[in-house]
């Protein structure tokens, strides 16, 4: 099968890329390389915005199969200080890549969404059919292409599958979006320099290897799912501070963080219930947190060990 992804030199297209040449697919990539640079030379890469009309003439000649549309503009904050811009890269670049797979005979479309498109959750944690309550431009900006996605089934065909993620970690990660408080962590406890916790370090979320994200992708570029969307998470809650100790613990570092006052729009708590993926797409993630942490770390202290 020949699968186009959009997103392919980040933190989790990345690894997608990996998992689908395993799985002995075709993979070409589509990125503009601004917030990832984890590229493979057996990997035909299109180096360019995913908002690009160009793209369709491209995708149309190329007919992929399936695309996996994960090219996004990813930060909460980016988007509340810059609404015009995520709508620019997270609307008219969904609605670009749709345009693009319907001119080139795609089949389907997985798109990726997050667990911010819940808002404050009545109950924890949140089933996939729970009400969207966007609290932010990035959030409302992801419920925006699910729409497109419904109205691209319904008005042409092609068939889509929502993935809904918890807050995604592993190697490869950066600062940004909303896990990336542990290549934070992570990075300054293997170097030595303060950490910190805002607020008291209640706050909760669902954290989620990556390696058991791209199994929900893998999964979900099949037949299985189409119009349906699917929370990719544990349904586990972590404190911020269980999660300090957590890291702490694997990079052998003391487990001292500062605490600096509450951010004004940070969720109270967030874990999504998977049991729908599970019963649909025979997925369900395998990666413990602990064990997942330290392969993180693994891989931070080797990067950071390595040639300057």
């Amino acid at each position: 099968m020949l699968v186009l992804v959009t997103g392919a030199a980040g933190f989790i297209g990345s690894h997608l890329v990996d998992r689908l040449l395993a799985d002995g697919h075709r993979v070409v990539g589509v990125d503009d390389l601004s917030s990832g640079s984890n590229t493979r030379p057996d990997v035909e890469l299109w180096r360019m915005d995913v908002a690009d009309p160009a793209l369709a003439a491209r995708v149309q000649t190329l007919a992929p199969e399936v695309v996996c549309h994960l090219a996004a503009q990813v930060s909460v904050r980016v988007s509340v200080g810059d609404p015009l811009g995520d709508a620019r890269t997270n609307v008219l670049g969904t609605a670009n890549v749709l345009e693009a797979a319907r001119l080139g005979g795609s089949r389907k479309v997985v798109f990726t969404s997050s667990c911010a498109v819940y808002g404050v959750p009545d109950a924890l944690p949140v089933p996939a059919d729970a009400e969207l309550r966007p609290a932010s431009p990035y959030a409302a900006s992801k419920v925006t292409g699910e729409v497109y996605a419904r109205m691209y089934r319904a008005l042409h065909g092609l068939d889509f599958t929502t993935l809904t993620l918890a807050n995604v970690y592993g190697p490869r990660q950066t600062p940004e979006g909303e896990a990336g408080v542990i290549s934070i962590f992570t990075d300054a406890l293997l170097a030595g320099r303060p950490t910190k916790v805002f607020g008291d370090g209640k706050q909760t979320r669902d954290y989620v290897y990556v390696h058991d994200v791209v199994d929900a992708f893998a999964r979900a570029t099949g037949p299985d799912g189409g119009g349906r969307r699917f929370n990719v998470g544990t349904g586990l809650q972590t404190t911020d501070r269980e999660l300090h100790s957590l890291v702490a613990g694997a990079a052998g570092a003391p487990d001292e963080p500062e605490f600096a006052p509450a951010r004004l729009g940070d969720l109270p708590a967030m874990a999504v219930d998977p049991g729908s993926a599970r019963e649909e797409l025979g997925w369900a993630p395998k990666i413990e947190l602990r064990q997942g942490l330290a392969e993180t770390v693994a891989w931070a202290r080797e990067r950071l060990s390595g040639p300057n």
